[in-house]
């Protein structure tokens, strides 16, 4: 898994590449936090759009940020192909928890950044 994450005042964008699972998850965590403890709020576009699979595991890291980011009064939208994590939100009804997009230009204009 290749993350890398970058500022766009007032957000900050996190774009991950490869899959989400067991191994990769601690990895995905350890990044979150960083971004989060740099935000304030914490405003996170996550672009999971080239990640093919995610497991219970990686399901479970993006849960515990979204809790953590709505506890800080932040926003946390989820760039999303078609797809399996797409699939997996509808199958566990988390997408009506999860605010989604469809490429980053949506996450920009609902974060009032549109380039």
């Amino acid at each position: 898994m290749v993350v890398r994450y970058w500022r766009e005042d007032p957000c900050t964008v996190l774009h991950v590449v490869g899959d989400l699972d067991v191994a990769a998850a601690p990895r995905l965590q350890a990044e979150l936090e960083q971004a989060i403890a740099e935000a304030d709020p914490p405003n996170l576009v996550l672009d999971l759009s080239e990640v093919p699979f995610c497991d219970s595991v990686g399901l479970g890291v993006l849960v515990a940020t979204l809790n953590q980011i709505q506890h800080m009064r932040g926003r946390l939208i989820l760039v999303l192909a078609p797809g399996m994590i797409k699939h997996l939100l509808t199958i566990t009804n988390l997408d009506r928890h999860f605010e989604t997009t469809d490429s980053m230009n949506a996450a920009r204009t609902a974060l009032g950044t549109a380039a």
